[in-house]
């Protein structure tokens, strides 16, 4: 991870406050079966748009799929005159199923992910024994995001960060002032990603919102989950900034030294459940978020390994 990159970024937000360079409009659609929050990123003068963090509406106990949340997208993209550019992946998530391919299919779009992608092909290409027909080169995607790669919405200049330790292929995208940080941070008062998957990592998860955390304090950040569960909140939340993360964030605020996170970090982790959809998940967002090709009998089918996570 290289200290230009987030100096470009640094200065990208700075310039935005300034009045130098455009701002984002954000459009947030929030996933309650899945906690998660998928943005609509727009420059205003343009039109020009992306999409982060989809969602593909799955019931796991009837093995259906709807595209009612992605829909929703649809719909407001249409209606707002736009025209997307990019379908973003913060990473290969694990509690939910993306709904990029068919956001692809009816919007456009190039669909992208970070280079750590392939680090998870590899690791559940394995799991799920899915032979040498499943590539785990990323070329499922259009374009595999390294450190400090820059692109554009519209007129709004944007740099990917490679934030790993949540999962190996964590990206964030700092579009104009806003940063979309993915799983690495949650709201203040919620914390931070658990970092127990494969791959996963707690010193380096602490060393990526450090990283972030050198942004400027205006910067906005927009998050990809939230879950409400605390006794003085009573609402979903996914913006905040930069300043309230550095000395508000519960887990990682500023004078959390790395030991005492990672203890923290392993110690809490090891309470907790995986998540209700990290099998169908892994499997069909490893794809770029298609599923399965169909078996002979024309049904499509997912794994479900045993005694392996």
């Amino acid at each position: 991870m290289s200290d230009a990159a987030i100096g470009i970024a640094a200065e990208q937000v700075r310039r935005a406050f300034d009045g130098h360079a455009p701002k984002p409009r954000v459009t947030t659609f929030f996933h309650e079966p899945t906690f998660t929050a998928s943005h609509v990123v727009a420059d205003p003068r343009t039109g020009r748009a992306a999409i982060v963090d989809s969602v593909l509406d799955f019931d796991e106990k009837a093995g259906r799929t709807s595209t009612r949340a992605a829909d929703e997208i649809i719909a407001f993209v249409e209606t707002n005159g736009l025209a997307v550019d990019w379908l973003l992946e913060t990473h290969a998530h694990a509690d939910h199923l993306s709904a990029a391919p068919y956001l692809q299919e009816k919007l456009g779009g190039k669909l992208a992910i970070g280079q750590g992608i392939t680090t998870v092909q590899e690791v559940f290409g394995k799991v799920f024994n899915e032979g040498t027909e499943f590539r785990r080169d990323g070329s499922q995607f259009d374009r595999l995001f390294g450190d400090g790669d820059a692109f554009a919405i519209g007129d709004i200049s944007a740099v990917a960060l490679h934030v790993p330790g949540h999962t190996p292929a964590d990206m964030a995208y700092v579009i104009g002032d806003a940063a979309f940080v993915g799983d690495t941070m949650f709201m203040p008062d919620y914390g931070s990603a658990r970092a127990d998957f494969p791959g996963g990592d707690a010193h380096q998860l602490y060393r990526s919102i450090r990283r972030l955390m050198r942004l400027p304090d205006e910067a906005r950040v927009f998050l990809c989950h939230d879950y409400k569960a605390l006794p003085n909140r009573t609402h979903f939340a996914w913006e905040t900034t930069i300043g309230a993360e550095r000395t508000g964030n519960v887990h990682v605020h500023e004078g959390v030294s790395e030991d005492a996170f990672v203890a923290m970090r392993t110690a809490r982790d090891a309470t907790l459940d995986m998540p209700n959809l990290i099998l169908p998940s892994v499997q069909v967002n490893m794809r770029a978020g298609h599923l399965p090709e169909a078996e002979d009998n024309g049904v499509r089918y997912l794994k479900l390994p045993l005694n392996t996570l």
